[in-house]
């Protein structure tokens, strides 16, 4: 079995894609008015608007109600990205903090009220665990 994809539920999808074009600094791909995606070399990031629930049937989703998911980035320089980052959202939940486990993370909400967190390995062992 292989992730491949994690999907976001929006009522407000033009809003939610431009923030995080901005905050990756990736382009999406539309496929339609009511869903894209963000692709990176290891997942998909995909984003549906409320109008694409009608296919997996009513109720099956509510957006802007997550607060047990956190999407995680591996990024190049985590103390860089927060210079931009804190320029696009007010609601920064932890600036660039060094973890116990050696990444150094940057915890944000994006428009819906998702955990976002952009991360760095900054020890040897969590550098080699992402190499």
């Amino acid at each position: 079995m292989k992730v491949v994809s994690l999907r976001i539920i929006t009522a407000d999808i033009r809003q939610l894609v431009l923030f995080l074009e901005k905050a990756t600094t990736l382009s999406a791909k539309w496929s339609t008015d009511d869903f894209a995606e963000i692709v990176t070399k290891s997942f998909t990031l995909a984003i549906g608007s409320t109008k694409t629930l009608a296919f997996f049937g009513e109720g099956v989703a509510q957006p802007s109600y997550n607060k047990s998911l956190i999407i995680e980035f591996l990024v190049e320089n985590v103390d860089d990205d927060y210079e931009r980052i804190k320029d696009l959202t007010s609601d920064i939940v932890q600036k660039p903090t060094t973890m116990p486990w050696g990444n150094r993370s940057l915890l944000f909400r994006d428009p819906d009220g998702n955990l976002i967190n952009f991360f760095t390995p900054v020890t040897s062992e969590a550098i080699r665990k992402f190499a």
